[in-house]
This record gives structure tokens, sequence and C-alpha cells, in this order.
């Protein structure tokens, strides 16, 4: 009962309670000594589900559904009861709301997961997996296939093998001094010689398609060789890393085989579209390929792997993963490694990789227990489940292999996804080149 006169509290009050959030300190200046919430302020950053419905004007139920198909992301709250939202995704998608409809909101939202903007036959993202041309990479890897098997199909080769020409056995003379320098980062290392050996191929203005394949087919090796630091190898790909990083390994090349095939293509990520746009100018394939390393230089993209292998080290580290992981998600910290917007109920390509590095004798079993416990906890904390940079990350861990092996394995196989596109969209002959909306200063009425 309320007294006379005195509204009951709303959803977002009764919301404030139950979180125990009555027993903060009013201020963000006081530090607040109740036993429940030691903290300094209160965090701005997330969300109670009240005031994200209130944003986005929609009711707890159509909340509960943007959650579960993955348009948001939910945390526990101080009760682990109660769940809150990151403003920043709560906003961005309330912006995409007030972007109207039509057109001009499929516009808007089509450069960050939204709609199509092109037409590709290279290949189909679903909930089991991605598809190179109609067929499953999940069952290619189980049939061992390896990246050169997807490449040809990739670029659609037919009964010809581009594969079959023999790569000199050593670097030009122009590209030695790069190409041998170990010291050098590997992606820099790559975009440092690639347009070199540009030089050194034939380039002619309108090449056949045999051509081309045998200049992707070579472009394929030489990057792989070039990350790391290696002579031109005229083997598969797998058998140059595995033998490179653990020679005599079997099962680590084995496992090595699996993860290029399925990190060869994943449709239009930031990488290969920026290929495809250099592609749709007419430039030559190795300018293509340059502009997808650059693109996986940058840390929102290449860097996803190097932050999920520091999650893992520092777990690691630390007497409990679970309060790891239970620290870094109470903070509003995001979890590289886990989670996936295309893969909401979970990224098939990590679950394919983790059986196969579960079942391999290769791998260090003391730290393989320590990463069963850190993928338990955070999914039993988050809900998150092991994307494909966590796993890339694990082979290398496991392994006693540093960092850097996990974003080469994504390096060297992308590139066969790049040129897929780089090829398609030079054979369509149209320039990419979208519009912009202008949301500056209107110009001075005279």
């Amino acid at each position: 009962m309320h007294p006379a006169g005195e509204r009951p509290p709303g959803p977002e009050v009764r919301e404030w309670y139950a979180s125990g959030a009555h027993n903060l300190a009013p201020s963000d200046q006081l530090i607040n000594l109740d036993q429940i919430n030691q903290s300094i302020g209160m965090d701005t950053d997330l969300l109670s589900a009240a005031e994200t419905c209130r944003l986005l004007g929609i009711s707890q139920a159509t909340l509960y559904a943007y959650v579960s198909r993955g348009l948001l992301e939910s945390r526990p709250g101080a009760d682990h009861r109660s769940r809150l939202y990151p403003r920043q995704d709560v906003e961005r998608l309330a912006q995409r709301k007030r972007a109207g409809r039509g057109a001009a909101r499929g516009a808007a939202q089509s450069l960050d997961r939204g709609l199509p903007v092109l037409e590709t036959r290279i290949s189909l993202i679903r909930p089991d997996g991605p598809y190179y041309r109609g067929q499953s990479a999940i069952a290619a890897v189980r049939a061992g296939a390896t990246l050169e098997d997807m490449a040809r199909l990739l670029w659609d080769c037919g009964d010809t093998d581009p594969f079959a020409t023999t790569l000199p056995a050593h670097w030009p003379t122009s590209v030695a001094p790069i190409a041998n320098n170990a010291e050098l980062p590997p992606l820099v290392r790559a975009m440092a010689a690639l347009p070199l050996l540009g030089l050194e191929t034939r380039q002619a203005p309108a090449p056949s398609a045999p051509v081309r394949h045998e200049i992707a087919a070579a472009l394929l090796r030489h990057n792989a060789a070039l990350l790391v630091a290696q002579p031109p190898f005229r083997g598969p790909v797998h058998h140059l890393l595995a033998g490179t990083w653990r020679p005599d390994d079997y099962e680590f090349a084995e496992l090595v085989r699996a993860a290029l095939v399925l990190c060869a293509e994943h449709e239009l990520n930031v990488s290969a579209f920026a290929a495809r746009v250099v592609a749709s100018t007419g430039a030559h394939l190795h300018a293509t390929v340059c502009s997808g390393l650059a693109a996986l230089s940058g840390p929102r993209h290449g860097g996803a792997t190097a932050r999920a292998y520091a999650l893992i080290e520092s777990a690691d580290l630390a007497a409990s993963p679970r309060d790891v992981i239970a620290e870094r998600w109470q903070r509003g910290d995001d979890l590289p490694g886990f989670g996936h917007a295309l893969y909401p109920h979970g990224d098939a390509r990590a679950a394919e990789l983790w059986l196969r590095l579960s079942a391999s004798p290769s791998a260090d079993a003391a730290a393989m227990q320590r990463l069963e416990a850190l993928i338990s906890a955070a999914e039993d904390i988050t809900g998150l489940r092991p994307n494909v940079d966590l796993m890339l990350a694990a082979i290398c861990r496991v392994h006693e292999l540093p960092a850097a092996p996990a974003l080469i394995l994504f390096a060297a196989g992308r590139l066969a996804g790049w040129l897929a596109h780089a090829l398609e969209q030079q054979a369509q002959g149209r320039l990419i080149r979208p519009r912009a909306s202008y949301a500056g200063e209107p110009p001075a009425l005279e």
C-alpha cells in the first residue's frame, strides 16, 4: 500500500530497487561502502531494461527478442538477476530506428552488417557456418580439403589447376631483402614485398581467366611465405606454416589445414570489401591483396586474434578464469574471442576447430584444461560462445606459440577469399562508388 496521493513506483524504480541500486551513493564523487556495491561512481555505459525500452520505444518482450536475434547484447546486473544493456549499442539501434524507412534507411544500415549492397556467387553465411559456392566449408574440412582446394572452388577454376605452375625457388633480388627480414611484422613484410612482386608479374590489360587464376595462385603462395619470412614454397600452404612453427607434427599440421579452410572466405567483411572496391577500379591483383592486408592491419579487424590471445593468457595467469570473465563483464568490458553478430547462437567454425583441438594429442593438456574452464565460464556468465578468433588464438596458446601465428593463419587463409572477390568484381567490370549522406553544416545563404 502507498500513502494517499502518492503514486506507486514505476517499473524503472522497481527494477532499480530490485538490483540493489538504492544502496549506492547518489553522487559520482562519493565512495559507496555497501558490501554488495563496492564501486566509485555509477556506470553510465550500461542501461537497465526499462531505460532501454524507453529509448527504443519498445516493450520488454520486443527487447528480449532483440537480444535473442543478436541485435543487442545483455549483461548481468549487480544481483545477477536483472540484465543491463550497453548504452552505445542501444543508442546505435535507436539511431537506426530513427533513420526512417525505405531506401534511405536501407542505405544507412548497409555499411554495418545491414542490408546486402551487392550480389555475389562466392559465399553464403548460414547458422551452420559459411558455404563456398554452395559447399559447406565445415564439410570440406572434414573431407580433408586444403586451402588450395578451396581457392580453386572460390575462384571458379573448373577443371584447370592454377597451382600446377612451378614457382621459382628464390625471391627476386628486388624483393629478397624485405622477404627475408624476419624482424619485420608479418603484415608489414607482406605489404612491402607484394607490390615489388607485382612488377615482376605479367600484367596484361585484360588477361584471360586462366592467366588471372595463375597470378592468384602465385599470390596465395607468395603471401604465405612472406608472412613467415620463408622462401617461396611449392607445396600446400598448411605444410609451409606448420613446418615453420612445429616441424614434423602431423596433428598440428591438420589443425592448421582446418583453420586455413575455415578462414578462407566470409562474405563482405572489412578486408574483403576493401579488396573488392580496389579491384573494381581495374587495379591488378597484387594491389587488391595489399588493400586487404592494409584493412586487416587495423586493430578493429586483425587485432581480434591478439586480443583473444591476451584474454587466454590473462586467464591462464589468474587463480580463477571465472573471476577474470566475471570482472570484465561486470565492468562493461568486451570479451575478445566470444560472440559473433552473424552467429548469435554460436560460431560453427569455432565449434569445429574446438572439436579438433580437443582431440589433438599435440596440445598441452594443462593448457587445454584451463582453456576449457575459460570457455565454460564465459558461456555461464555471459551466454556467449567462442568465435573463430578465440580458436585461432587457442591453437597457438596450447601449442606454446606466440600470438602472431594466429593472425598469420587468418591472413594466409583469407587471401583466397579476397582474390575471389577481386576476380568476381573484375569479371563484372563495374566500379563500386557508393554515395554519402551529408550531415554537416548547410551552405550559407547569400
